[in-house]
């Protein structure tokens, strides 16, 4: 019996990350849904579940390092691995965000969950990825961190943000620095654009329904052994740095 593909999904109890979580699972993967809240996490499970996917609760928490822990032992005990890891948690911090007005610990929180939660839940998870024969890492990102797309007039993006686009920005730059390290390892890690999409996140005033934005996610998490690493991309194709 050919083992089932297993992943993680930070944040997969709605929105971007539930959505990721569903299409994964409608590929016969076993999915872990990752998120803090226990009863908003049990009931993205039992959603997934009445849809036949083979889906079990992590509690994860990303601005906590004993939680990431916790969570990479839990996953070992259930499934003893681990072959694609989705980071999707994340905060805006809220709005609005002039850099001259905003509030340090704003940017700083947003940071925590943004850029510093995707190290701490990478580092917890990267002994169980080095197991898998294939594994993927992905971060969620977005288009207002590209600083090319910011500094072009013509395709600038988002309001004026001073803590949620540079984290995004940040995250992009840390993507490529786990590429560089994990060059010589099989281990393909590429940061995902969804797009602009109806979430909480944005007090659903995006355009795009999130399963659309998690379809870019889910191509990253199906990379052959010899797709791209430390690279940015949307559904329809690269984006610039």
């Amino acid at each position: 019996m050919t083992e089932k593909t297993v992943a993680l999904v930070t944040g997969a109890n709605k929105g971007i990350g539930y959505e990721v979580a569903a299409g994964l699972g409608r590929l016969g993967w076993q999915v872990g849904v990752g998120a803090r809240d226990e009863q908003r996490r049990e009931a993205a499970v039992d959603k997934l579940r009445a849809e036949g996917i083979d889906a079990f609760g992590v509690p994860l928490d990303v601005t906590d390092e004993d939680s990431a822990a916790a969570a990479a032992e839990l996953i070992d005990r259930t499934t003893g691995r681990l072959d694609v890891l989705v980071n999707n948690a994340a905060i805006t911090g809220g709005w609005s965000q002039q850099p001259s007005t905003v509030d340090p610990a704003t940017v700083r929180d947003v940071l925590d969950t943004n850029v510093i939660g995707v190290i701490r839940v990478t580092n917890a998870m990267l002994p169980l990825l080095r197991r898998s024969a294939s594994p993927r890492i992905v971060n969620v990102s977005s288009g207002v961190g590209s600083m090319t797309l910011q500094t072009s007039q013509s395709d600038a993006v988002g309001p004026v943000s001073a803590a949620y686009s540079p984290s995004k920005s940040c995250l992009n730059a840390l993507t490529v620095q786990y590429a560089k390290e994990l060059a010589d390892t099989s281990i393909l890690i590429n940061a995902a654009d969804p797009g602009y999409c109806d979430t909480d996140l944005n007090g659903h005033r995006g355009v795009r329904p999130p399963e659309q934005g998690a379809a870019v996610a889910i191509q990253l998490a199906n990379l052959p052994d010899d797709g791209p690493t430390g690279q940015f991309f949307d559904d329809s194709g690269p984006v610039p740095w």
